[in-house]
């Protein structure tokens, strides 16, 4: 069985595959020591880590460089957050991504550098292309920003991701993923009117993994929260103590 399927099959509505986020080799090497299945990068945490900021500002060449890195370091299947394609036709895309040894990666329908909208068909005809170039080989992860955004009314936030999914899962995408929403009764709404798995993100902790399990989640991930809550202790505790010339170790 090829990861590619491995991590396809993981992904299953109302028994959720957890998948935390790396920044790098070391980090994605922790999370399949502790036991988890698959392993995401997020976007944002791989630009700190090289320097940049988050949307699109990182050269692709050194993101893929660090997808290859993590992808090589661990023997789980890696999916990584490649926003919105870094402006690669898609036959290009496909080709450089599969040589990182990544399997799974996360498209997004905003313009990572405006934050504007595009236009559902247009992001549905590309991912089509990306699944045409790269065959069963690569597990698509169609995001979906209108609850990111906040693209009209909540409700006219709801019609639209249902409309992006659908056509997002038409065109070839493996699951949806609805960045944004917390509200559980809207993620059942989606769950139960998608026909495809859903994959949403944890955010700070205000549901569990079983409410999202309940409410027919197939994907849970983490984005950058785990660097910056670690980064956070780093420059709040650590690096204080060891000014003041207390033990930095001690808590």
């Amino acid at each position: 069985m090829s990861l590619a399927t491995t991590l396809r099959e993981l992904q299953v509505p109302g028994t959720p595959l957890v998948v935390p986020n790396a920044w790098d080799a070391a980090s994605a090497k922790l999370i399949e020591a502790a036991g988890f299945a698959a392993v995401a990068t997020s976007s944002n945490a791989t630009a700190a880590v090289l320097g940049y900021d988050d949307g699109e500002q990182a050269p692709v060449d050194d993101v893929l460089a660090g997808a290859a890195r993590i992808a090589r370091s661990v023997s789980v299947p890696v999916t990584v957050d490649f926003e919105r394609g870094y402006r690669l036709a898609p036959a290009e895309l496909a080709e450089r991504f599969l040589a990182t040894g990544a399997v799974g990666l996360n498209l997004e329908d905003s313009d990572p550098a405006t934050g504007a909208m595009v236009d559902a068909g247009e992001q549905a005809d590309f991912l089509a292309a990306v699944r045409a170039a790269a065959g069963d080989a690569l597990v698509i992860n169609a995001r979906i920003d209108t609850f990111l955004r906040k693209a009209g009314t909540p409700e006219e936030q709801l019609r639209s991701a249902l409309d992006r999914g659908t056509k997002y899962l038409a065109a070839g995408a493996d699951c949806v993923y609805p960045i944004g929403v917390g509200d559980l009764d809207v993620i059942a709404t989606l769950t139960t009117q998608l026909d495809g798995p859903v994959n949403v993100a944890y955010g700070q902790g205000a549901h569990t993994i079983a409410d999202y399990a309940g409410r027919g989640v197939a994907r849970v991930s983490f984005g950058p929260m785990f660097q910056r809550h670690l980064y956070g202790v780093f420059a709040a505790s650590v690096l204080p103590a060891l000014q003041a010339d207390r033990n930095p170790f001690t808590g």
